[in-house]
């Protein structure tokens, strides 16, 4: 919007200096403002506007190509001091003083609030429901069976389907004094 208006100003400004020029030439001075000015000095300050204006627009792109510069330099550079600050940290340890020598800060442990330690337990208890994981006691219950594969020669009874049969576990009992199953 300021382009704009700064353009409005220089289009305003080059036909006051045309009236100038063209109606006030012959005049020997102006009282303006408090001031006295020739017509000569008069086209001159508003032409000065004009040029600083254009300045400004100049130095505006300038000023706007050196941001995107920056922000692209930014860019670049971020992973890689991200990744230089991990580096410092493997090499040199969280807690060494060497990481305030490069600026950086050792990573804060979060600690949870008893509230949320609650709720992520909840969670995982659910999510452990749903996938139907269980840790060992849990497996150790698990039965499963045997599809048992008949080899015959008649054609008809091997298209018959076979019951699966029922997998027996023998409890494991240890004997006294802590001897292994294997002698060892």
């Amino acid at each position: 919007m300021a382009n704009v208006n700064t353009n409005a100003t220089q289009a305003h400004d080059a036909q006051v200096i045309v009236g100038i020029q063209k109606h006030l030439l012959t005049v020997p001075s102006l009282p303006l403002a408090g001031s006295t000015y020739t017509p000569a000095d008069l086209v001159k300050l508003v032409q000065s506007r004009i040029d600083s204006a254009g300045a400004v627009a100049t130095a505006g792109a300038s000023w706007h190509a050196t941001v995107a510069a920056h922000d692209a330099l930014g860019t670049k550079l971020t992973p890689i001091l991200r990744g230089l600050r991990q580096y410092v940290l493997n090499v040199f340890g969280e807690t060494s003083p060497v990481l305030a020598d490069f600026g950086f800060t050792a990573p804060k442990k979060r600690v949870l609030t008893p509230d949320e330690k609650a709720a992520a337990a909840v969670k995982a208890k659910a999510t452990r429901k749903a996938r139907n994981t269980m840790g060992k006691v849990q497996k150790k219950n698990v039965k499963g069976t045997v599809t048992a594969i008949v080899a015959s020669s008649d054609a008809s009874k091997a298209s018959q389907p076979v019951a699966p049969a029922p997998v027996a576990s023998a409890p494991i009992t240890s004997t006294s004094g802590g001897a292994t199953p294997h002698g060892a």
